[in-house]
């Protein structure tokens, strides 16, 4: 694996930050036509400016848009994929909280054309926090945060694929994959040297409800999460130097709820050994998240970012539980290779976490304090 600039993993976060009430206002009355695309757009982009700012200000080395342009974390950049389009949604998810549970109807989609990339998706985004942190945050560095080509084939399998267009799932591999490169390469071309692929699967596939999924709908449940791994890294093999790529790995998050639950044990031997790229955000911010005992497969070079600051909840972490956190995980791959995040986004979806703007600014600050007293940076 080539040597990549380093990115500013320390102190981090995973992309999607609370929307403001004046930006969920506006998205309400684009909704009902009361204002045009234009209008939305720039009361989006006064909101990124904000929140551009307010990450500057807390101490992060990188920015994000908080994905404040999307409904959705995943589904905005595929259904922009060329050959997929929207579908009814027909399979409902159980999302669990301390609560109880919530019964939610995911986006759908179906490959019903030849996949590809015709313009270069979130370009126009990207090309605005660029910008944006020159003017703002400068010396910062912008962010972009995609779905990985997994989420293009988990939740809907083989029968999401129209067998006339991809009668071979190889077929339907190289061109999704071949896409992919061609919106990397793009994405380079554009500036972009933080590159972040969301992938749920590879945390869900540790839970056993999760396997039994795979295989009810006809895939391999005990080496899928190896074909994504060897996809992924299709994906990125021609990635511009100077890039660096993470990946997120999260059990679900939708309204302050989760879907699986299991430590990363079931994949982490290849995951850590063979996925190729340079971090790994990794959630741990309470018991249904397992041990870090799977951190004794990371190899030197690579670093994993803990999350263990929850986005789930409004109360904050205490600096000291962060730190001897840490220092428990340090006992299974060398400390300077960690580093510190909350565990998933504030809003995967446009409806947000149950916390508010004060407590997310409050726990982003306190991921800066601790990174600074544990690895002075």
């Amino acid at each position: 694996m080539a040597q990549r600039t380093s990115p500013p993993f320390r102190a981090d976060h995973v992309g999607s930050l609370l929307r403001p009430p004046a930006l969920l206002d506006a998205r309400a009355e684009h909704a009902a036509g009361r204002i045009d695309d234009a209008e939305l757009r720039a009361r989006e982009d006064d909101a990124i400016r904000d929140v551009v700012a307010m990450q500057k200000e807390v101490g992060l080395r990188s920015v994000t848009d908080g994905e404040f342009r999307r409904a959705s974390w995943h589904m905005d950049f595929i259904y922009e994929l060329d050959g997929v389009t929207k579908a009814p949604g027909d399979l409902k998810v159980r999302f669990h909280n301390a609560e109880g549970d919530i019964e939610f109807t995911p986006a759908a989609m179906r490959i019903d054309g030849r996949l590809g990339v015709s313009e270069t998706i979130f370009g126009d985004a990207f090309a605005f926090l660029r910008q944006t942190a020159a003017q703002l945050a400068p010396g910062l560095t912008p962010k972009l945060t995609i779905p990985s080509p997994s989420m293009v084939h988990y939740r809907g399998g083989r029968a999401s694929i129209d067998a006339s267009v991809y009668p071979d799932m190889e077929a339907f591999w190289g061109d999704l994959t071949a896409a992919y490169a061609e919106q990397v390469r793009r994405l380079g071309d554009a500036g972009c040297t933080y590159l972040q692929f969301d992938d749920t699967s590879l945390a869900y596939l540790n839970d056993p409800e999760q396997r039994k999924h795979v295989a009810a709908i006809g895939g391999d449940a005990e080496h899928q999460h190896e074909a994504y791994i060897k996809h992924i890294n299709e994906a990125l093999a021609a990635r511009p130097e100077g890039m660096s790529v993470t990946t997120h790995m999260c059990r679900g998050n939708f309204r302050s709820s989760w879907v699986a639950e299991g430590g990363y044990d079931f994949v982490a031997e290849a995951l850590f050994d063979q996925l190729e790229v340079d971090g790994f955000f990794m959630e741990w911010d309470d018991a249904r998240s397992g041990g870090f005992e799977p951190l004794r497969f990371v190899p030197k070079g690579k670093v994993v970012v803990l999350g263990l600051v929850t986005t789930k909840r409004g109360e904050l972490e205490s600096a000291d539980e962060l730190k001897r956190r840490i220092e428990e995980a340090s006992r299974f791959v060398d400390v300077d290779q960690l580093c510190l995040s909350p565990q998933c986004g504030f809003s995967s979806t446009v409806e947000g976490n149950a916390l508010t703007y004060e407590q997310e600014v409050a726990k982003l600050r306190r991921v800066v304090e601790v990174a600074e007293d544990v690895w002075g940076a």
